[in-house]
C-alpha cells in the first residue's frame, strides 16, 4: 500500500530527525513504531500523513495520493472540543468535507458503535473518562472510512488497565475492519500484542534498525503466549543494543 524511499527529515533549525528510511506498509498490516524518545518516530507519522514532507526521498502510494477522509490520525490526546457531544465530535471530520449533519447520523452512530459508545453519543466530554475520551477520538478518526490509520501513542496517558482494555479492543476492530495501522509507542510490551510486524527504530536521527514480524497467536492468553515473552525479549535486546550503539 505504502513504500517508503530513502526518506530524511531534517528540520530548519537543522535537526535531522530521520535518515534514510526505507520500507512498505502492506494492505491489512498492523506496524507499531518502536523506539526511545525523540527517534522520529511520530515525524514519520506526519510525513506519512502529509502534514509535513520528507527532506529527501519519497513516499509512494500505489493507488495515488490519498483523498480526503482515506488517512485517519489519532492523536496522544483525545483533542475532542469541551461543548461538543461525543456524536458531534465524530461528525467533525464530515462537517469539514462539506456533509449534511442529518444524512450521516448513521455514519456517526455506526463509528461510535465500533467502538463500544452507542450508547453515549449524546455524551459531552466532561462526563466521559479517559478511556471513554480516546475511544471518541477513534471514532471520529474511523467515520470517514479510512484506508490507513495513523495512531500517535494514543493509550499513552491511560492506566494500566484501561490501556489493556483498549488494546485488545483495537485489535479487534483490527481483525474486524481489516485496516493498515501505523501505531506510534515507546512500550515493549504494547508494540509486541498489537502488531503484526514492528519497526524498531534507532536514536536520532531514526533509522530502521529491525522489522520484526510477529507470529503471535490470537488466543485470550496472548499476554502470557510463549510466543509473545520471546518477542518482548528480541525486541527488548534490539533497543538495548541500540541504545549500546
Amino acid at each position: 500500500m505504502i513504500d517508503l524511499s530513502g526518506v530524511s527529515k531534517r528540520f530548519p533549525n537543522g535537526t535531522l530527525a530521520l535518515e534514510n528510511i526505507n520500507g512498505h506498509i502492506g494492505q491489512g498490516d498492523f506496524i507499531a513504531l518502536l523506539g526511545p524518545s525523540g527517534c522520529g518516530k511520530s515525524t514519520l507519522l506526519r510525513l506519512i500523513a502529509g502534514l509535513e514532507q520528507p527532506s529527501k526521498g519519497h513516499i509512494i502510494w500505489q493507488d495515488g495520493s490519498p483523498r480526503p477522509g482515506e488517512i485517519g490520525f489519532v492523536f496522544q490526546d483525545s483533542t475532542l472540543m469541551p461543548w461538543l457531544s461525543a456524536a458531534d465530535n465524530v461528525f467533525l471530520p464530515l462537517k469539514l468535507r462539506g456533509k449534511n449533519k442529518a444524512a450521516t447520523k448513521s455514519q456517526v452512530i455506526t463509528a461510535l458503535d465500533q467502538v463500544g459508545l452507542k450508547d453515549f453519543a449524546g455524551s459531552k466530554p466532561a462526563a466521559l473518562s479517559g478511556g471513554m475520551k480516546m475511544r471518541v477520538s477513534i471514532a471520529r478518526a474511523l467515520v470517514t472510512a479510512p484506508k490507513v490509520l495513523l495512531m500517535d501513542e494514543p493509550f499513552a496517558a491511560l492506566d494500566e488497565f484501561t490501556r489493556h482494555k483498549l488494546q485488545e479492543d483495537l485489535r479487534r476492530l483490527w481483525r474486524a475492519e481489516q485496516k493498515s495501522i501505523i501505531f506510534v509507542t515507546h512500550s515493549i510490551y504494547e508494540a509486541a500484542f498489537l502488531a503484526t510486524r514492528v519497526l524498531v527504530m534507532s536514536a536520532r536521527p531514526g533509522r530502521i534498525a529491525a522489522d520484526i514480524a510477529c507470529s503471535i497467536g490470537e488466543s485470550e492468553d496472548r499476554r502470557i503466549a510463549p510466543d509473545y515473552i520471546a518477542l518482548v525479549k528480541q525486541l527488548s535486546d534490539l533497543l538495548r543494543a541500540e541504545s549500546l550503539a
